[in-house]
This record gives structure tokens, C-alpha cells and sequence, in this order.
């Protein structure tokens, strides 16, 4: 089967660079359950295996088009070889969690192998505790969060008992010829004439610039605040990227959240901005910069997808995605303040912003987030570089326990990439729970990337402190 790659699919495709490999991370953590045999490799691939068939981008690799006449396409991979793609590693055992962060910053490190399909899985022995980990990388290319999900989605079970699934007979298919594309290329462009003329103009376009040009093509994420030409202010998180990566992790809880909820009539999304904009300005302060109560950091806040019921019971994804440009408070020492200017930041673009449809990740049984962080850095990617400092990703996960392979999933946090002179990426996901946050950075310009964690815990504290 062959499908041409989107316009924002071919943008993304394209944007990649060495010291900017754009593809969502997802790390779990598990332990085997006394229910199931334990979670080994093998017990991973067939797994994997079984629910291939529900992502069957997952088996498609992507072919350019001979002269560059039109966007590539995705075409069966001839010479498929799950265990390529599924990779086996271990920590001298016990294993830390610091050992295991600077693992997967290594992996996250390392761009996909673009002659094959677009993602890797990694199973993480050695743990202590006799935990393992389960690291994916997903290109942004592959997911779009509707026709084409997360592989994430597929292998979380709500039991120790993986789910039964009917045999999957896919067989390689022979892969089409140079030839072959560049007839099937030419007829596509004879039946879309202003799709040629793009094709004509586009040629050495500059990549970043596709991305833009993409998301305007195609009804994508957009938002009123998108017109607005100020650059973001200036800040130590934009900086020159290099080809190696940190990665830190903060766990905290969710009832945390809705206490502060609670107290100022907010939501849980206003509550976790207003804790990250505390950890920053914490960060920044412990470097030394000077702030004044007018100081602000611009983040794109590609998604506030939590619907939550009265009860507190559980966040599920809105039936719509959306993104925005906030500025965050960082200058401000009262927390109650920040907090009150994120209210009314997020209340006013509430107003405005227009969202995607999620419909598939709502109605998707055992939800994972993994794919709304892919549709986050698509969002985000959708405003010119000069326009913000960094990118938060805030998605929903199920707030009962989910397992692989049956071993039960403890914590999940996503890995989300570095978009170009973005010296970090924060990623935040709920579940059972708790609330995760995955810190990514660049190695050289966020060498502090353990005060930003701390900074979290802080702020947090503080929050609760104005609670009081």
C-alpha cells in the first residue's frame, strides 16, 4: 500500500537535523505482577507483534520521490524486522534511576534510522526494585494523533492479561521501483495542479519554513495569538542545540493538584502552568538572572485537554486539541498571583483558539498520551522559533493502573523533542494517580537540568503553602 505523505507529514519528515531529531519519547516504568510470566524481551516482540496491525504506519517506511516532484509517500517496508526495531538493554545491576535517565538521554539522542520505518522500542533491564523500563521513540511524521496513533496506545492493557487480538496475516509486500513512484508522483500531480505549483516553488525551501506553510495547508492547529509578530522575550532556554541530550524526570501527585483547584477555582491545567512557571523562576533565579515583576517566559502550550468531572474523579481528554502562546509569570514572587494571571490568560484563549479533533484518542480504550504529545510538538512547531522560549506538553493518562505484557505500569513520562534553538522541552502526563514530568534538554546549554526538577518540587510546596 502506498499514501502520500501529508503536507504538515512531509514538513515534519524534512525538519529533522542531527542535533534535532524530532520524535516523541515515552518512558515507563513496570514490574512484573505475580499473575503473568515476567516481562522479557521476547515476551515484548510478541507483544509488539500481535498489535501491529492497529498501527500499520508502524510497518511503513518513507520513499522521496525521484527529483523531488512531490512529497514522499509511505510504502511497506519489503524487509521488515520487528526485532530491528525492538532492542533489548540493561543497567549494571541494581540500576538507578540516574543511570536509567542518562539512558534514555543517550537514546533520545540518536535520530531514527530513516531508510526503515520511524521508531524503536527499548526494553530496560536491571532496575532496582526489580523494576524494567520501556522506552519508545516515535518520529512526529508518523503520528497525527487521529488516522495514525502512538504505538503507545496499542500495547497498555487495563489487565495483567494481555487482550486476545485475531491473527495478523500481513505479508511483505514487494516495494515499488523508482520508477513506479515517479509515474504514480506525476499522475497525483496532474490531477492537483496548484499542488504542482507548490511543488515547483517549494524546491530548497528552508524546512522550518514547510512546517508553517504546512500547518496553514492543512486543518491543523491553529490559534488567534498565532498573528501576533512580538518576539519572546530573551531567556537562557533559547540557545544553539547540540547533538546530545539530558533527561530528568519529577514525580508528584495529583491530588496535589486538585487541592490547589479547589482553593482558587482553577483547573488542573492553570495548576500545573502555575507550578512549572514557580519551578522556572526558581531555575532562572538560581543562575543568577535578574527579574523584575514584569519578567515573563513565552511558552506554547499546544494543548489544555483536561475535562474534569465535579468529583475529581478523573481527567479525560476533550473531544478537541488546541494551542496557544502564554506568557508565564516568572517575575512575580507571589504564587496566588501567577497562578491568577495564568487563569486569565488560559480563560481569554479558551475563547478564541480553534482545536483539532482527538476523536479517536477519546474513544480509544486503555488511552495513553503519547500520540497528544506528538500532535503538541506539531502545534508548537506551527509558530516561528522567534515567537516563544519552550514547549509544554500537558496530556491526560488513565487514572487506573495499565499494564504490558502484564507487568503493571508505575510511572509514565514522556521524552518530548528540542525544536530548533530550544534548549529544553518540558513533557507532563497524569496517571494513576500522580502527575509525571519529562525534562528534556540539551546536554551543553541545560547542564542544570536537575535544579529545573528540584525547582518543581519547590514550587510546588509554595502552591500548597498559599493553599493554607
Amino acid at each position: 500500500m502506498i499514501t502520500r505523505l501529508t503536507p504538515q507529514d512531509a514538513a515534519f519528515y524534512r525538519l529533522e537535523s542531527s542535533s534535532n531529531p524530532i520524535h516523541i519519547g515515552s518512558l515507563a516504568i513496570v514490574r512484573d505482577t505475580d499473575d503473568e510470566p515476567p516481562l522479557n524481551y521476547d515476551r515484548l516482540v510478541d507483544l509488539v507483534e500481535s498489535r501491529l496491525a492497529l498501527v500499520p504506519r508502524y510497518r511503513r517506511k518513507v520513499r522521496e520521490i525521484p527529483l523531488g516532484l512531490g512529497r514522499p509517500v509511505w510504502v511497506e517496508d519489503s524487509r521488515f524486522d520487528i526485532t530491528y526495531h525492538i532492542r533489548r538493554s540493561a543497567l549494571p545491576s541494581p540500576g538507578t534511576d540516574g543511570q536509567l535517565h542518562e539512558l534514555v538521554a543517550r537514546l533520545a539522542s540518536r535520530p531514527l534510522d530513516q531508510s526503515r520505518p520511524l521508531w524503536e522500542m527499548y526494553l530496560i533491564e536491571g532496575l532496582s526494585d526489580g523494576r524494567s523500563a520501556v522506552f519508545t521513540k516515535t518520529h512526529s511524521a508518523l503520528v497525527d494523533g487521529d488516522s495514525a496513533l502512538e504505538i503507545g496506545h496499542v500495547i497498555l492493557d487495563t489487565s495483567p492479561s494481555p487482550r486476545e487480538l485475531a491473527d495478523d496475516a500481513w505479508v511483505a509486500p514487494r516495494e515499488p521501483n523508482e520508477m513506479e513512484l515517479l509515474v504514480g508522483a506525476l499522475g497525483h500531480l496532474a490531477a492537483q495542479p496548484r499542488e504542482a505549483i507548490d511543488v515547483v516553488r517549494g524546491a530548497g525551501a528552508d524546512a522550518f519554513a514547510m512546517v508553517a506553510a504546512a500547518g496553514r495547508a492543512v486543518d491543523s492547529v491553529v490559534s488567534a495569538v498565532r498573528a501576533a509578530t512580538a518576539s519572546a522575550p530573551d531567556s537562557p532556554l533559547n540557545a544553539k542545540t547540540s547533538r546530545s541530550r539530558r533527561f530528568d524526570v519529577v514525580r508528584t501527585d495529583l491530588e496535589d493538584y486538585r487541592t490547589i483547584r479547589k482553593r482558587f477555582d482553577c483547573s488542573i491545567n492553570d495548576a500545573i502552568l502555575a507550578v512549572v512557571t514557580g519551578a522556572l523562576r526558581n531555575w532562572l533565579l538560581s543562575r543568577d538572572e535578574a527579574l523584575t515583576e514584569q519578567t515573563t517566559l513565552r511558552a506554547v502550550v499546544p494543548m489544555s485537554v483536561y475535562v474534569e468531572d465535579l468529583e475529581g474523579e478523573q481527567a479525560k481528554p476533550a473531544g478537541e486539541v488546541s494551542s496557544f502562546l502564554l506568557d508565564l509569570p516568572v517575575g512575580e514572587s507571589n504564587p496566588v498571583i501567577r497562578l491568577s494571571h495564568i487563569k486569565h490568560a488560559t480563560e481569554a484563549n479558551s475563547k478564541q483558539r480553534r482545536g483539532v479533533r482527538a476523536r479517536t484518542l477519546v474513544h480509544l480504550a486503555g488511552f495513553a498520551p503519547a500520540s497528544l504529545h506528538a500532535m503538541s510538538v506539531r502545534a508548537a512547531s506551527t509558530f516561528a522559533e522567534h515567537m516563544f522560549n519552550l514547549v509544554i506538553t500537558n496530556a491526560p493518562g488513565p487514572q487506573a493502573p495499565m499494564y504490558i505484557g502484564g507487568a503493571r505500569m508505575l510511572e509514565m513520562y514522556p521524552v518530548s523533542p528540542l525544536l530548533r534553538n530550544q534548549a529544553s522541552s518540558i513533557g507532563i502526563t497524569s496517571y494513576d494517580g500522580h502527575v509525571f514530568y519529562g525534562l528534556n534538554a540539551d546536554r551543553d546549554a541545560m547542564a542544570d537540568i536537575d535544579v529545573l526538577a528540584a525547582s518543581v518540587h519547590e514550587s510546588m510546596e509554595e502552591m500548597l503553602g498559599a493553599c493554607a
